[in-house]
């Protein structure tokens, strides 16, 4: 079956797609002919669908990105350059949840929108494992509390353990600070042996959490608990990641407490341009 199928009568031989590919797989010989893969191209294609969404004829389809499952960009759809940056500042880290279980197709929801970030040479590899149980929940946090009485034990001078005491502590005291008692956790995670691993999952969790916000969800990163997720086997093994996924970054999710009425400022960026002056 041919990787890509041209529809001679849409097509206007004007080589978009040709130009747009990014192995430069596809040629076009004249202009009386159709776009058609170079030889042995089969094997070099990133799947990424590059050559169906430029072409704006639909005349274009691919075995692997079908056009039919391929939706128009409706012209009102993105958000205008005024909109975009107040929507990212609008982004917070959210540490304290509604008492209310996030439903299993909203979950599925923001994972489907988290597929469609970018991945290295478009393995798309990450998976996500999802927890929805508090019970299971707290027992992670507090294995997490664990491996923070072990780092305390024997690495008592180290500065990574300096914050362990007040967050032991507020675990004795019931107050879970690990997860801040979420209902719901989203441990993304990719293949060990995949280099790019570690990049893919935090661009896909960046999707993800701006996904959620429109649906009143407030997200979390849950560096306590991806630090010990790192070396405590307890732990690796109640979270049971997918066999051979080395790479990991759990998420907590929710319906968001707090309700916020400014956009906070940060720092500015230090920018370096190279080559010349800005214009």
């Amino acid at each position: 079956m041919r990787l890509i199928t041209i529809d001679a009568e849409k097509c206007k031989r004007d080589a978009l797609c040709v130009r747009e590919c990014p192995t430069a797989i596809i040629k076009l010989k004249d202009k009386e002919s159709l776009p058609q893969v170079v030889k042995g191209g089969e094997d070099f294609c990133l799947r990424c669908g590059h050559c169906v969404a430029v072409c704006p004829h639909g005349a274009l389809d691919h075995v692997d990105v079908p056009l039919a499952a391929c939706p128009s960009i409706e012209k009102a759809a993105p958000l205008t350059p005024e909109q975009v940056v107040p929507f990212l500042r609008s982004r917070r880290s959210v540490r304290f949840f509604k008492d209310r279980a996030v439903e299993p197709e909203i979950l599925r929801q923001v994972i489907e929108a988290a597929r469609y970030a970018p991945t290295g040479s478009n393995s798309q590899l990450v998976e996500y494992t999802v927890f929805t149980d508090k019970e299971k929940i707290n027992q992670l946090a507090g294995l997490t509390v664990d491996w923070m009485k072990y780092m305390q034990k024997k690495y008592p001078g180290e500065p990574t353990a300096a914050y362990m005491p007040m967050i032991i502590a507020a675990w004795k005291m019931g107050f879970d600070s690990v997860l801040r008692s979420a209902p719901g956790l989203i441990v993304a995670s990719a293949p060990r042996e995949y280099k790019n691993g570690m990049v893919d999952i935090s661009i896909a969790l960046a999707y993800l959490e701006l996904a959620a916000m429109p649906l009143g969800l407030g997200t979390c990163w849950a560096g306590l608990l991806q630090g010990a997720m790192l070396s405590w086997d307890p732990l690796k093994e109640a979270v049971g990641l997918p066999e051979g996924h080395g790479h990991h970054y759990p998420m907590m999710i929710g319906y968001a407490k707090p309700k916020y009425y400014r956009l906070p400022e940060r720092k500015p960026p230090k920018i370096y341009f190279k080559g010349g002056k800005p214009a």
